[in-house]
């Protein structure tokens, strides 16, 4: 039990800090990659149970405020993350986000592909296990969640088998390489996942509905990781928008439908519409990393969304926000939806700025640097109150891919007929027509801030058009390999523009 032996890490191109695995072996690792490879070449055994349950802890990760969530929501037209005299400033990471100005040393585009490729390679040591059918099933959709991520954010994703030697470089798998690979892996995968429960808030693992959900995303956004150029021109394919159709309609076969409550959905009594939540981490870093420091509860002070964005919705539109209820219970003078204005505490007593002592409203106009502490519309969705776990899959989200899925198949009317029942529910005003533009606003409208807005972006060619974005090189339709990966990877070649 006192045996020591050193562990090497083989290397897929990252780089994180080191760390001492101890346990009854007490064994020191090398943790560049997570990739454990004992000293004289063998890979542990693993246990499956234990290896799959840590596999769904590490969900948690899509959690955080930065590292994944960022490079998926920061990017882009809904949200701003605002330098409040020396609050924010973190050495320019956030605003770099924000401009497009990132480079191949980021620290977010290094922390996220750490996080990502390390439970590939953590799932696929599962499936090297050769478990049974349902351990296997879970382990092969955790895997594409993670893998899919990789492919969108940086168009390759490096990849090694357990198997492989020591001293091999991991191969890259092409864009469109890693799409057919995670295809694979979901249809492989599916008749071997239980049936999630539309009722069921819990539904924090692997499912059928889970697995369809992420065929319908990878076919709807197939013309961009198939494309010859990662910012396009992109051509959908109505037999891939048929394949949207269908995967959305299994889930909808499922019992899943459409909440007429919004923002019930993000409340520990939600169902109906969620489809895969984290069973680790909370939604507690959506409201901390909005709100004021003098709101209860104490907030962050730091992103907003733009007015631009907020004036997209209709006035009686119930995903603009619903007022406080100021009741004197906690949390209750916290409104949902959008933040503005006047606010106020409990008890509906005005709150005042404790450091500019003036009284704290938050306003439309903001700026990325050098904006005082109550600019910007502040964004709730998840309330502090009565929050639920952390929603990776929603219904809703699924419904709008096959509204988009419908209309770029050539059958507006039938894609105009799905929105408006949509915006019934909503509470806002039938639509006359449907175009592009206006199923992008649609899905922005529903779906804001939930940390997929890059991905809708690119595939509607408006990443590059934000307000406030420097550097429209279509290059950052992609992100940088990071610095240290290429070194470790000779097989990784850096994206075009950096």
């Amino acid at each position: 039990m006192n045996k020591r032996g050193t562990i090497n890490l083989l290397t897929l191109g990252m780089s994180v800090t080191l760390a001492t695995l101890s346990g009854c072996t007490d064994l020191v690792v090398q943790d560049k990659d997570s990739i454990i490879v004992k000293s004289d070449g063998s890979i542990p055994k693993i246990d499956v149970v234990e290896s799959l349950k840590a596999a769904y802890i590490d969900l948690g990760a899509y959690t955080d405020q930065a590292n994944i969530y960022s490079l998926g929501q920061h990017t882009t037209a809904e949200m701003i993350p605002p330098t409040r005299g020396v609050d924010w400033g973190d050495n320019g990471v956030w605003r770099t986000l924000d401009q497009h100005t990132w480079d191949a040393t980021h620290s977010w585009v290094l922390g996220a592909w750490n996080q990502l490729n390390q439970r590939v390679y953590k799932c696929t040591q599962i499936i090297a296990a050769n478990p049974a059918a349902q351990p296997m099933a879970e382990a092969k959709f955790l895997r594409a969640w993670n893998m899919f991520h990789v492919m969108d954010y940086w168009g390759q994703v490096p990849f090694r088998e357990v198997t492989e030697g020591v001293n091999d470089n991991p191969k890259v798998k092409t864009r469109a390489e890693a799409f057919a690979f995670i295809v694979k892996d979901l249809t492989e995968a599916l008749p071997g996942l239980p049936e999630a429960v539309p009722a069921n808030r819990e539904n924090s693992f692997a499912s059928k509905a889970a697995a369809n959900f992420l065929l319908a995303k990878l076919y709807l956004n197939k013309a961009v990781y198939t494309a010859a150029s990662a910012e396009g021109t992109f051509t959908h394919a109505k037999a891939d928008m048929d394949q949207v159709a269908k995967y959305v309609d299994a889930i909808t076969a499922a019992g899943f439908k459409l909440n007429s409550d919004y923002y019930g959905t993000y409340t520990a009594t939600g169902k109906n519409e969620i489809i895969f939540t984290s069973p680790e981490g909370t939604a507690q870093n959506r409201w901390y990393m909005t709100l004021h420091y003098d709101q209860n509860p104490s907030g962050w002070n730091g992103f907003a969304t733009l007015a631009d964005f907020y004036d997209k919705f209709e006035a009686n539109d119930v995903r603009k926000g619903v007022p406080a209820k100021k009741d004197g219970t906690n949390y209750s003078g916290i409104s949902r939806g959008f933040l503005i204005g006047q606010q106020y505490d409990d008890k509906g007593a005005p709150i005042t700025d404790s450091r500019s002592k003036k009284p704290l409203v938050f306003t439309r106009d903001i700026t990325l640097a050098g904006t005082p502490t109550d600019k910007g519309i502040r964004v709730i969705k998840y309330h502090p109150a009565d929050a639920g776990k952390y929603i990776l899959m929603r219904y809703a989200d699924a419904y709008l891919m096959k509204a988009e899925a419908t209309l770029r198949g050539g059958d507006a009317a039938g894609a105009l007929a799905q929105v408006n029942a949509l915006r019934t529910l909503r509470k806002a005003t039938a639509l006359a027509a449907l175009t592009d533009d206006v199923m992008f606003d649609e899905i922005g409208r529903e779906t804001y801030w939930e940390g997929g807005k890059r991905t809708v972006e690119v595939r509607f060619n408006k990443y590059l058009t934000g307000t406030g974005v420097d550097r429209k090189d279509p290059g950052t339709v992609l992100f940088p390999i990071p610095s240290d990966a290429i070194t470790s990877n000779p097989n990784l070649k850096q994206n075009n523009g950096y």
